[in-house]
């Protein structure tokens, strides 16, 4: 695309004023992006969201003619990146990319030091990655009842205990979902990470274990893990022959991790919209398309109004689980 794109002039609404003689004047357009722009990520390097940030940095940078800046501020499962773009102008040159620990922090943490709902708003959800119960390929279970049935009389049948990828994680919830819903005792084993979670399944340190498809599909695929079950709505594009774990009696269980991009609050609605058409453009490209699937994304498109309500949805479900589990960070 020439750089004379990047200099598209954005008006804002079409605003016209009416005089008292009758004139109208349209109020001052904007030109967006005239400068590099941040994308900030939660999360550290080598992670499959700074993966997918990098990309869609690749592609905007492409698109719109300015360079895109990936900066990884992590810690705090998220917060300490959230509340940096939360007090960034809402100009446009900064973003966040997350995931849905962005709507799970709010019942875990007492003090965010920003407002998720005031402070930062919706652009687009870009993709969603299913998590996956897994086992040992020479663990004692096939399925996902056989694991839930599981019972005490030798250490193949006592209840097991499951890892994920760090307590208060989509995949720690997804866990403690499927405990309520069927009254099962498993212990929680949190690690620091899906690799080090699955690595303690593949062990066989621990029994079982909820982590995103993406992370464990390699071994999937190599045969050292057994996949029981996918907590998506639908089965998994990555894993078809996996059933979901609502097709296991329990009808309306579902949790994907989605991905997605954030501005301050107060980004004018034109540029928001600007970035939502560029961002969806880039993801619906085959080539893109194609290389996020291998990664283990399931790649999709919103609105940005769309998103925002997602996000809050997923803030209410999720804080009503964690207040039933007392799950307490800090």
């Amino acid at each position: 695309m020439h750089r004379a794109a990047a200099f598209l002039s954005l008006c804002l609404g079409a605003l016209c004023t009416a005089n008292a003689a009758g004139t109208a004047s349209l109020a001052e357009p904007i030109e967006y992006p005239v400068r590099p722009i941040t994308m900030v990520v939660t999360f550290p390097p080598g992670g499959g969201t700074d993966l997918l940030a990098r990309r869609l940095a690749a592609g905007l940078e492409r698109d719109l003619g300015q360079p895109v800046v990936v900066e990884n501020r992590s810690g705090a499962s998220g917060n300490i990146g959230a509340q940096a773009v939360a007090r960034a102008k809402p100009d446009g040159y900064t973003l966040l990319v997350v995931n849905s620990t962005y709507a799970i922090n709010p019942g875990v943490y007492r003090s965010l030091g920003f407002s998720p709902q005031n402070d930062l708003t919706g652009v687009i959800n870009v993709a969603f990655v299913p998590t996956v119960l897994v086992t040992a390929s020479d663990s004692p279970w096939r399925t996902m009842r056989q694991a839930l049935d599981a019972r005490g009389g030798g250490p193949d049948t006592l209840p097991p205990a499951y890892a994920s990828c760090g307590s208060g994680t989509p995949q720690h919830l997804a866990g403690e979902m499927l405990l309520q819903r069927t009254g099962a005792m498993w212990l929680h084993v949190p690690y620091r990470g899906c690799g080090p979670a699955l690595v303690g399944v593949r062990g066989g340190n621990v029994g079982l274990g909820f982590v995103t498809a993406s992370s464990a599909l390699p071994f999937l695929k190599a045969g050292t893990l057994r996949a029981l079950a996918v907590t998506s709505p639908q089965r998994s594009p990555l894993l078809p022959h996996v059933p979901t774990v609502a097709e296991q009696g329990l009808a309306g269980y579902a949790l994907d991790q989605w991905h997605g991009v954030l501005a301050p609050a107060g980004t004018p609605t034109a540029i928001i919209e600007r970035l939502n058409s560029a961002i969806a453009s880039i993801v619906q490209r085959p080539d893109m398309a194609k290389g996020l699937h291998a990664l283990g994304y399931d790649t999709t498109v919103s609105s940005p109004q769309d998103f925002q309500v997602m996000i809050r949805q997923d803030m209410e479900r999720f804080g009503l689980l964690t207040g039933r589990m007392g799950l307490r960070v800090d």
